[in-house]
């Protein structure tokens, strides 16, 4: 951590404990620890969660649970918090830290692909937090606006956020024929600004949040 993300960290209200300990768990537990959102971006995400007070939210990856506990302190007693992860191994660590967490009882995991289970979870969605597979960003934008052919699961007023859209400023440099992630995320972004039924802005904050509000 470098001085001005010290500085920021520092001036932020101060990270709970049990998501310290989360994060501590991640590095030390898995392969790709940098996945985590981390203190500052779990902040925003409760704060943007708190000022829109969704009823129904969505999260698409879930990885070892960080943002989903970040998110569902922000939620009110009466909402919940849909999350979904594809890769099973990870399924019993972040419940644990689910279960023991206040607002544990607010969330709903699911195991499995995003783009076969949203659909089928009877939700209109208020909130959505799009941190899954980057190949399938497109497809999940499509499942969300209804462009897929089924229910739309989003409606006017409803808040999408999408994270790693600078993708470590990759979307802005000569992009390989082969690199399937890049070429999806500049899809995402392109297909975000071109769609008239939303407006959108890009934040630099970490590897990039998309915050996109459906008219």
């Amino acid at each position: 951590m470098d001085a001005l993300e010290r500085y920021i960290f520092d001036l932020s209200e101060p990270e709970e404990a049990l998501l310290a300990e989360l994060d501590r768990e991640t590095h030390l537990r898995t392969v790709a620890p940098r996945m985590i959102s981390g203190a500052v971006q779990g902040r925003l995400l409760e704060m943007l969660v708190r000022m829109a007070r969704p009823k129904h939210l969505l999260e698409i990856g879930t990885f070892t649970g960080y943002s989903a506990l970040s998110m569902a302190a922000g939620l009110d007693e009466d909402a919940v918090l849909h999350t979904i992860e594809v890769e099973d191994e990870l399924e019993e660590f972040s419940q644990s830290f689910f279960d023991r967490s206040r607002h544990g009882h607010k969330i709903s995991l699911h195991i499995g692909s995003a783009l076969e289970i949203a659909p089928t979870l009877g939700c209109t969605f208020d909130f959505v937090f799009i941190d899954g597979d980057k190949r399938e960003y497109p497809a999940y934008y499509r499942m969300l606006m209804g462009d897929d052919g089924g229910k739309r699961l989003v409606h006017s007023g409803s808040i999408l956020v999408a994270d790693n859209i600078l993708w470590s400023g990759k979307v802005v440099q000569p992009i390989a024929h082969n690199d399937r992630h890049t070429q999806a995320l500049v899809e995402f972004n392109r297909m975000v600004r071109d769609d008239e039924r939303v407006e959108n802005v890009i934040v630099p904050l970490r590897d990039g949040l998309n915050l996109i509000r459906v008219k």
